[in-house]
């Protein structure tokens, strides 16, 4: 287990909120760490980013935790800077936060849509203006940025201010690719589909059973599943691959919503 042997990493949003169930953040630190990687911990709640690295340290691995908020750019500076004065360099980066938000168009709450633009994509572009520089000074590194399937087509929900940002991350995936692939700086997209993750347990059973039977594979994601993605994105198992957005949903990108017309009506299926 050492695929990232000798790489020092910072996950956002890594903090565990949840008895139950496991969020993209805490799971991709978890597995970065098993994988040999040295984690900081970037969280705005130091106590759910403590129970991460309590996690970590019980399996063996190192990790330190780092309060931000990634909305307010001298945290961002901040987190990368103590991502070199601690562990000496910075290799990965996971811009994993995310809120959501609500409405139709004709809906939109301003002081909300500032919120979740700045939280979901002005933070990861924060960050990496940062991180890059750092990255590249230590000969390269990969950045792995988190959208989501409403980034790419309109959800089951009204969540325009989401789903703008949610995209918006996918353009800047790839233009950070093509601006900073001579400097040895990786920048990919993970976009996930219908998780099972603390984010969705409000959900009633009966749309949590149709998240399931959405997707061609007729199962449900977890944490875990981002965190594979990502440890592949991370490692040099990917040196090759930038400017990619990778689903992570069941194969639910690959239908359209007839497409999966008798697995949705049969209660078998």
């Amino acid at each position: 287990m050492n695929r990232l042997s000798n790489k020092v990493a910072v996950v956002t949003g890594a903090g565990t909120r949840a008895e139950e169930g496991v969020g993209t953040g805490r799971a991709s630190a978890v597995l970065f760490a098993r994988e040999g990687a040295k984690v900081l911990l970037v969280d705005r709640d130091i106590e759910a980013a403590e129970r991460t690295r309590a996690e970590i340290e019980a399996e063996g691995g190192e990790a330190s935790v780092f309060e931000a908020d990634v909305s307010v750019e001298a945290d961002c500076q901040a987190l990368v800077e103590a991502a070199v004065e601690r562990y000496g360099k910075l290799d990965v980066l996971m811009n994993n936060v995310g809120i959501g938000g609500r409405g139709k168009v004709t809906e939109i709450d301003f002081d909300e849509w500032e919120r979740v633009q700045a939280v979901d994509v002005k933070s990861m572009a924060m960050i990496s203006k940062y991180a890059v520089p750092a990255m590249s000074k230590g000969g390269g590194g990969s950045i792995i940025n988190v959208s989501s399937v409403d980034g790419v087509r309109a959800g089951a929900f009204f969540n325009i201010p989401y789903a703008v940002a949610k995209g918006g991350v996918i353009s800047m995936t790839r233009a950070m690719a093509v601006h900073h692939g001579r400097e040895g700086v990786r920048a990919n997209c993970i976009v996930p589909g219908h998780l099972d993750t603390p984010m969705v347990s409000a959900l009633p059973d009966e749309f949590r059973e149709l998240r399931r039977k959405a997707g061609p594979l007729g199962t449900v994601g977890t944490g875990w599943d981002i965190g594979w993605a990502a440890v592949f994105l991370a490692s040099d198992e990917s040196r090759w691959i930038t400017g990619v957005e990778l689903p992570v949903d069941a194969g639910t990108l690959a239908a359209m919503p007839l497409s999966m017309y008798r697995e949705l009506i049969n209660e078998n299926g």
